[in-house]
């Protein structure tokens, strides 16, 4: 900006200072007065800019697209009410393997566990690079990778896409299959998904069932050697087999309510109706055993005094695989339910060997550095004269001179 200066007539002394705007011809005088240098400096800037990009070794990014199973109501509840009225306690865990242990969000926490530790180390020693990214400690590695890889859950259609960044196109495309292979192997130990959650919950009842089983079996094996009784009358044996089924629906509502007491309140309805149901056939059973249901007995007037021991065995061996049987049911409708639903995800797409590079876009990184050049050699020709015409000033000279000094 040039300053001009209104004189007072009357005194013949500066009145005021007036600065008059640069016009778009100054700037083009500044880039005419310094042409050489703005030039020679765009031209160097993108000549070695073109050399280092030359330098910098093509990356290619390989795709893995995997479907993460449905969280969908089980179909065993609908299986089991159809065997229900044959199997009597069948329809009490019924409403168990259609509850809710599902999870809301499956989709991002399947993307959590294929950034977690156990996948990432996994991936690590398989492939190898610690010794490829160069580091020293696994939680160097474990950052590098996450920079040459991304696990992303698409908002519309729910698929999530790993996408590997490296050098070698055909190892990128390995790691992103190993990458879903590693998480397999982690959801093989792990119960994910509603049906799963419910398979490992059957499965662990089941076992203890079996084990109850096994040893009233022993027992039963061992009371008919001690007392010689091999059978018992048909009015005792269908009184056992009574009690015995609705001792096996008591329990099985009693898991069913352990159960709903993990996502549901005390004052849950469907908890109410069934803790009501468990009152209802206690009461049933409290008419075949008097007052102490969970020691049901064949009376001594039903039964001869001899065989007491192995009612007694009986009863309990007949209590053990009625709720074998209910539990079963419930761990063969869990595993379909799971088979349906999928454990694991799905590989949608395959990645395959990019044929084309994904990065560095050379000609854009040149002409947005010869750009930035250009811009920056102006700017600093501009800033040059005005730090010129500042020091042709006697008052601005001094003030440059006092800042100098203060950096000394």
């Amino acid at each position: 900006m040039v300053p001009t200066e209104t004189l007072d007539q009357a005194q013949g002394r500066p009145l005021v200072k007036v600065h008059s705007e640069r016009s778009i011809l100054d700037f083009v005088l500044v880039l005419a007065r310094h042409k050489r240098f703005i030039l020679g400096f765009t031209m160097g800037a993108a000549l070695l800019t073109v050399i280092t990009v030359l330098l910098i070794s093509n990356k290619y990014t390989a795709t893995t697209i995997v479907l993460p199973p449905a969280q969908t109501s089980g179909m065993g509840s609908a299986l089991l009410s159809q065997l229900s009225a044959g199997a009597g306690g069948a329809g009490a865990l019924a409403s168990l393997a259609g509850g809710s242990l599902g999870i809301k969000n499956p989709g991002e926490m399947y993307v959590a566990f294929f950034r977690g530790r156990t996948v990432e180390d996994a991936m690590i020693q398989r492939f190898g690079l610690k010794a490829r990214y160069r580091t020293k400690t696994m939680f160097d590695t474990r950052l590098a990778f996450e920079k040459h890889s991304t696990v992303v859950l698409g908002l519309k259609d729910g698929l999530i896409r790993i996408n590997v960044e490296d050098r070698d196109p055909k190892l990128a495309a390995e790691i992103a299959n190993g990458y879903v292979d590693e998480f397999k192997k982690l959801s093989a130990t792990l119960a994910i998904t509603e049906a799963s959650q419910r398979r490992l919950f059957f499965q662990q009842q089941l076992q203890e069932a079996q084990s109850g089983l096994t040893d009233a079996e022993e027992a039963m094996k061992s009371t008919e050697i001690s007392t010689g009784v091999l059978q018992v009358d048909s009015q005792a044996k269908a009184l056992i087999e009574a009690a015995s089924l609705i001792r096996a629906q008591i329990v099985a509502k009693q898991v069913q309510i352990q159960a709903m007491r993990s996502f549901a309140t005390e004052d849950n309805p469907e908890l109410q109706i069934a803790k009501q149901q468990v009152s209802a056939l206690q009461t049933q059973l409290g008419k075949l055993a008097g007052k102490d249901s969970d020691e049901f007995i064949v009376s001594k007037g039903r039964a001869p005094e001899a065989g007491m021991e192995y009612l007694r065995k009986f009863r309990d061996l007949k209590y053990r695989e009625t709720v074998y049987e209910l539990i079963a049911k419930q761990f063969e409708m869990a595993k379909l339910d799971e088979a349906r639903q999928g454990s694991i995800v799905q590989v949608a797409d395959v990645a395959v060997p990019p044929d084309k590079k994904s990065s560095p876009h050379r000609a854009l990184i040149v002409v947005l550095v010869t750009m930035l050049a250009f811009c920056g050699a102006y700017v600093w020709c501009i800033l040059a004269e005005g730090f010129q015409r500042m020091k042709a000033n006697p008052a601005e000279r001094e003030r440059i001179d006092a800042l100098r000094a203060t950096f000394r």
